[in-house]
């Protein structure tokens, strides 16, 4: 039997029963892959029908957890752009816990050994056996501690562990790194990066990689908070522009005014800023209203579908 694989246009000669990720890295296809066990979904790729008018959009796979039965054409995502980081589950210490806000803190670990990830990917921080939930980096690899920030939840089982037990010293599990949500450093045009509360964690790793890898593209950072003693992070975000003079900062508060701000929803911002974002790249990471209703828009603008980067923060185990 056979596979295509495009965008590479190649023809794979594979034995019924053979796993993709494995069939494509035999064959030297450049493919991303992590955790080889279905949980990271870096390996995602989209099994494209054959018959026309049959495509379905939510045809996507793990190529990881993929057995083939049948010829069929597979398409993977950006071969340019691939990337590979051994899973790994790593031991560190707490060596810091701080207020950002009255519900959001910033949370130091030291890893035992580095982890190497991509900006914008995440992992999942085991603080007992009993406290287990994913939360993603705002530093780089190459910072030394990993760096996360947790808004806390009322009656979450998670953070009010983080609110009222965890201290500075303590150990935690580390496993990962996860998502596919990360910087694509080939892509030169410009970028859209959308920061929904803690979403501002990933999209801050983001611009630090891009900065990181001497990328010059335009970036557009709109981050989205509920009120004015919601927002965080601001020295941050002035370091960076500082740092990157092709980057400007939208802080939108929906409820109320703010200094410096801008007052509505993300996704109002960006309309009214824009009338095509074609030849951007969409980064959309915090609440998956906020992220659904942004992928929707940005699509509708302009965006190409597979180069609108999604982390929706679900508040499952919280």
């Amino acid at each position: 039997m056979e596979i295509v694989v495009r965008p590479l246009q190649r023809t794979l000669s594979v034995s019924p029963g053979a796993n993709l990720l494995e069939a494509l890295r035999a064959n030297d296809v450049p493919v991303s892959y992590s955790c080889m066990a279905g949980r990271c979904g870096t390996c995602r790729c989209k099994r494209v029908s054959t018959r026309p008018g049959d495509d379905n959009d939510d045809d996507y796979v793990l190529a990881c957890q993929t057995f083939l039965t049948e010829s069929c054409t597979i398409e993977i995502p950006e071969p340019d752009e691939v990337v590979v980081h051994a899973a790994k589950i790593l031991k560190a210490t707490v060596v810091a816990i701080e207020d950002q806000t009255h519900d959001i803190k910033r949370i130091r670990l030291k890893p035992a050994k580095p982890m190497s990830f991509s900006p914008g990917q995440y992992a999942m921080l085991q603080f007992t056996p009993e406290h287990t939930r994913p939360y993603s980096m705002a530093g780089l690899c190459n910072d030394g501690e990993l760096e996360f920030h947790v808004r806390l939840v009322a009656e979450g089982r998670v953070t009010g562990y983080i609110a009222d037990t965890l201290k500075v010293g303590d150990a935690v599990r580390v496993s990962g790194p996860l998502g596919s949500a990360y910087l694509r450093r080939k892509h030169p045009g410009p970028m859209l990066c959308v920061a929904g509360g803690t979403g501002l964690a990933p999209i801050l790793s983001i611009v630090r990689g891009a900065i990181a890898e001497g990328m010059r593209n335009a970036i557009h950072l709109y981050f989205g908070v509920r009120s004015e003693r919601d927002i965080y992070g601001r020295e941050w975000l002035a370091d960076l522009q500082r740092q990157h003079p092709q980057l400007k900062v939208h802080v939108v508060v929906t409820s109320g005014r703010a200094p410096e701000c801008r007052t509505g929803l993300v996704t109002e911002a960006i309309a009214r800023d824009w009338q095509s974002l074609e030849g951007f790249r969409a980064y959309l990471c915090g609440a998956p209203p906020m992220v659904e209703a942004t992928a929707h828009l940005v699509r509708q603008m302009g965006v190409q579908p597979d180069q609108v980067y999604a982390d929706a923060f679900y508040a499952s185990g919280t």
